[in-house]
């Protein structure tokens, strides 16, 4: 266990917080609000709810997030559990009360602190590891944010982020404890083995007709053919009413007259900055001193001095000070306005007067200029058009999926009535299991677990009605219906009974095998001996000796006070084994030494996951929390 533990730390301390604390850097606490919006509510935490819309993009990002740490193979359809949904809801109410602690407790957040979770963002430094102030800024941007209102947000998530992060990082764990589980961890055993396979007594079983048939009775579920079904299905979303678009040049023209600013380059300018920090809190004292000091900066570059040699040894800004002051290209809108207005009303290497922002003092050279240009309207008339028809589609979407909903029920003898009037495709699938398609995408329609559910309901299957529209995604609707049905078959004795005797008479030589392992092994114990074991073969924990998995347990497990030690293994279908444990060697001291460090931390981490649960637990608890399970499941339960 503490080997897997040490090979993935990494995504061990991933999965403790993966449902408490989803990617906040990029996905803050602001994203709270944003989904307040219409839809049912899953939870309510202190009166503020939980919108299904917020449980809906949760689900999402833990599905991104379980595939960026384990694989891109990972089934959508196991997060759409009413377990897994469940605990989704948990973690969002998890979040809302350390929000709601965070804030409670006036939680602040240093500078230095703030400095440093931004370095850390990936792809804000440079090569030679400066910062990237440039990818930074477009950074603030993409998140249509003001650099004050990034990191004020920036500084409410790791406030956040303290509360679970100042336990797990405050387990402990005696030395003593540490140093005993490295050395049983780290011990090592000689064991001879002998292995006593089925193979060896294949040809003394010959098992008789009854047996046969003994066997392929008590085993019918593994000699049927599974219950299938053959599938139409039509499917309602923007990207098939798309195409029905129709184009319409006005107003394509006047789209895009109406939007240039999207199809246009900004001016931009490139400028470099002295600062002289001033504290929000400051006294009107320690203002003017700063003042003071950018107002003798101002004196020197005005005197003659080199702005980047001054930036380097005076500015404040860290960030910036070692490129000489360099804040890179920049539109108004991506620097405070003070620092902006100042720079778009310099010309080339003019600098400015003092400029006083929430930051403090700066003085500013303007080093470049690069002018603004738009897009002609024939060079983006094709993404005009894409656009206009997916806002057209979804439109559509939103108009028309309450009359598919109710044209696919009205009429719920064929798929054609709906096909024809959206246009739509009737798709096919031969075989469906109630597994979903045999061999089919994980994300495929037919792979939705509510929509499987309603074609192996009795409506679809015995009645052979259209299903209802179900949505099996935030914006596709798919109506099935069951064509032909094939119940669940047992395949005729004669045509699996040569499988059945290669099972039978591969479970009764195990057996055989078995017993005569057993047989040796009390010889053994009675003072016996047996002399066809292998030669000696060093085992330790985690490491591949040529051992069966099964056998290293029982191997550490035999008692090693008196040697040699004997045990026997099943193998679980390939026989049995004999292991003498002829030596046991403790590990070296220095072993110790090097791995009590980090196997510490490890095991302080496993206690702090249950101090962390717990502490958790006791804030969902003090709080006022409601769950609506109706809203999981589409419907307006009433909340418990």
């Amino acid at each position: 266990m503490f080997d897997s533990i040490r090979k993935n730390q990494r995504l061990f301390l991933a999965l403790i917080l993966l449902l408490i604390l989803p990617a906040f850097v990029l996905f803050g606490v602001a994203d709270y609000d944003s989904f307040m919006g219409d839809g049912d509510q899953v939870a309510t935490v202190d009166g503020r709810k939980i919108s299904r819309q917020e449980f809906e993009v949760a689900q999402r990002r833990q599905l991104d997030n379980l595939r960026q740490s384990l694989g891109t193979d990972i089934d959508a359809s196991l997060l759409d559990t009413p377990k897994a949904r469940q605990e989704v809801v948990e973690g969002l109410i998890a979040q809302r009360v350390l929000l709601n602690t965070a804030i409670a407790n006036h939680m602040q957040i240093s500078d230095d602190m703030l400095r440093t979770a931004i370095l850390e963002i990936p792809g804000l430094r440079k090569e030679d590891g400066s910062f990237d102030a440039d990818n930074y800024r477009m950074l603030v941007a993409s998140q249509g944010m003001t650099h004050a209102g990034f990191e004020a947000q920036l500084r409410r998530d790791l406030a956040i982020q303290a509360l679970p992060e100042s336990i797990v990082a405050s387990g402990w764990m005696p030395k003593t404890v540490v140093d005993q589980v490295l050395r049983v961890q780290g011990e090592s055993r000689d064991v001879r083995e002998l292995q006593i396979k089925p193979d060896a007594f294949a040809s003394k079983v010959t098992p008789t007709d009854e047996q046969l048939k003994a066997f392929y009775d008590s085993h019918a579920k593994s000699f049927e053919t599974p219950e299938s079904i053959k599938v139409e299905y039509v499917m309602l979303d923007p990207l098939a009413l798309a195409a029905q678009v129709p184009l319409d040049d006005a107003k394509i023209r006047a789209f895009y007259e109406q939007n240039k600013a999207r199809y246009s380059v900004a001016e931009r300018r490139q400028a470099s900055h002295i600062l002289i920090e001033v504290p929000k809190d400051a006294d009107a004292a320690t203002r003017d001193k700063a003042r003071a000091r950018a107002d003798e900066l101002l004196a020197k570059l005005k005197g003659g001095a080199d702005f980047a040699t001054l930036a380097k040894q005076a500015s404040q800004d860290t960030m910036t000070a070692p490129q000489g002051g360099d804040l890179g290209l920049f539109t108004p809108e991506m620097m405070v306005k003070p620092v902006a207005d100042a720079a778009f009303s310099l010309k080339v290497g003019e600098i400015s007067g003092v400029v006083p922002s929430e930051f403090g003092f700066h003085v500013i050279k303007l080093t470049k200029i690069e002018p603004g240009s738009i897009k002609p309207f024939e060079a983006v008339r094709a993404e005009i058009e894409a656009e206009y028809r997916r806002t057209e589609a979804a439109n559509l979407f939103a108009k028309d999926a309450e009359e598919f909903t109710n044209l696919v029920y009205d009429q719920p003898d064929s798929l054609q009535p709906a096909a024809d009037r959206f246009k739509l495709k009737i798709e096919t699938v031969d075989r469906v299991l109630r597994s979903g398609v045999e061999g089919g995408a994980a994300n495929a329609p037919l792979a939705n677990p509510k929509l499987l559910a309603a074609l192996f309901g009795d409506e679809a299957l015995n009645k052979r009605r259209n299903t209802q529209a179900i949505e099996v995604s935030s914006q596709a609707l798919v109506s099935a219906r069951v064509v032909e049905h094939q119940p669940a078959k047992r395949i005729p004795f004669d045509e699996v009974q040569a499988q059945i005797r290669k099972r039978v008479i591969a479970e009764e030589a195990h057996k055989l095998a078995v017993a005569e392992g057993q047989k040796r092994l009390k010889a053994i114990q009675d003072g016996g001996k047996v002399d066809d074991f292998s030669a000696p073969k060093t085992v330790k924990r985690g490491q591949d000796a040529g051992i069966p998995l099964t056998a290293l347990d029982p191997i550490f497990h035999a008692q090693a006070d008196k040697l040699p030690g004997i045990v026997g293994v099943d193998l679980a279908g390939a026989g049995y084994a004999l292991y003498q444990v002829v030596k046991v060697t403790p590990p070296e001291q220095k072993e110790i030494d090097a791995q009590r460090v980090v196997y510490q931390r490890q095991l302080a981490q496993l206690t702090s996951q249950t101090e962390l649960t717990d502490f958790i637990d006791g804030l969902k608890a003090r709080a006022k929390v409601k769950r609506n399970p109706g809203a999981l499941r589409g419907e307006s339960g009433r909340e418990d």
